[in-house]
């Protein structure tokens, strides 16, 4: 393994965060509608999971899912209604003010930020995909956990700095402006990709 694949890897995994989806949509409005910790909890759960599967894929993801493409299914099944959930109980809060709201314990959103990642199909491929694409096959204990520590400190650093960008005063306010609209409009999508993981039976290629 050299520094040219540590480079590449970074360099997709970044992408891979910014780009829309379920942990992009959960860290936003986490971060927004319930402050900085909220958010930099829910992001360190993301982190944890997207490691998680990193660590999955460095050990044999793929080959494990084509031996026992039930454990595929029962992973999104579960993940599909857990989404599900959160765009049920976003839509229920879509017009109660924030004061009002019932505060959520901080390990919860941490364990939130876990769920969503379990079952994200992003997650998912950039895992059992992109990492083998990346890195040679033949790498070294020392390589894998090399590897793996590198996702982890990317994952560490860049989603707790978002979740702290989007809980400033500035996004916040405009959140609280127009929050029944955003609320409406993340339970609309979060409700959309959990069905979707539901009825897929086949992850996307």
């Amino acid at each position: 393994m050299e520094w040219t694949h540590i480079a590449a890897f970074n360099l997709t995994l970044l992408a891979a965060i910014a780009a829309p989806g379920p942990a992009l949509l959960y860290l936003t409005r986490t971060s927004m509608a319930h402050g900085r910790r909220a958010g930099i909890m829910a992001a360190l759960g993301l982190a944890v999971m997207a490691a998680a599967w990193t660590l999955a894929a460095l050990l044999g993801l793929q080959v494990f899912f084509d031996v026992s493409p039930w454990a595929q299914i029962a992973m999104k099944t579960t993940g599909g209604a857990y989404l599900i959930y959160i765009a049920i109980s976003t839509l229920r809060g879509a017009n109660t003010p924030l004061d009002a709201a019932p505060q959520v314990a901080s390990h919860k959103h941490f364990i939130g930020g876990i769920l969503v990642n379990l079952s994200n199909p992003k997650s998912i491929l950039f895992a059992s995909a992109v990492i083998v694409a990346i890195f040679p096959p033949t790498l070294s204990l020392g390589e894998k956990t090399i590897s793996l520590l590198n996702h982890l400190a990317v994952e560490v650093i860049v989603q707790p700095a978002l979740a702290v960008l989007l809980s400033t005063m500035v996004v916040r306010t405009r959140y609280l402006n127009a929050k029944t609209t955003l609320d409406r409009i993340a339970a609309t999508v979060m409700g959309g990709l959990g069905l979707r993981l539901l009825l897929d039976r086949q992850m996307e290629t």
